[in-house]
């Protein structure tokens, strides 16, 4: 790949490889969210539950390859849908890119260290697995 390639093109000119490399490795996508309402009052709430195939130490899925197989809902983030997922957060490469924003200092792309994303603080702390979980209302935390 190019250095800093994301500055020279844009989201829809990316390779697969460059596409796959803009993800920072945070898990946050991964974690469950909630539908409130409806319409002009719909709200999203974000919560500490894993989808069962997250490692949470990691961040990582543990079964990439499988994941649309193993988890119905689980989605697939593409070049064409990126614009139904303005829930991805606020620190996403790809929210980022397709806001015409700059990638954070820790990004693995920029800093060249796959753990700046964890010492950075942006994976969710005390998450917990769906399969694990009684009430998810005791797991919504803020907006991410």
């Amino acid at each position: 790949m190019k250095v800093r390639f994301w500055q020279t093109k844009s989201l829809l000119d990316m390779n697969e490889q460059e596409w796959e490399a803009l993800c920072d490795g945070c898990g946050l996508c991964c974690y469950r969210k909630m539908l409130d309402g409806y319409g002009k009052h719909e709200r999203i709430y974000f919560t500490r539950i894993a989808c069962n195939q997250l490692d949470l130490p990691s961040g990582k899925c543990c079964n990439y390859p499988r994941r649309f197989e193993l988890e119905e809902d689980c989605t697939k983030l593409t070049k064409q849908n990126l614009p139904d997922f303005s829930w991805l957060p606020k620190t996403c490469a790809y929210r980022l890119l397709y806001e015409n924003k700059p990638l954070f200092d820790w990004h693995p792309l920029i800093s060249g260290d796959p753990n700046s994303v964890k010492l950075a603080g942006i994976p969710i702390q005390n998450g917990i697995h769906e399969a694990d979980v009684i009430e998810w209302f005791d797991h919504v935390i803020e907006d991410l």
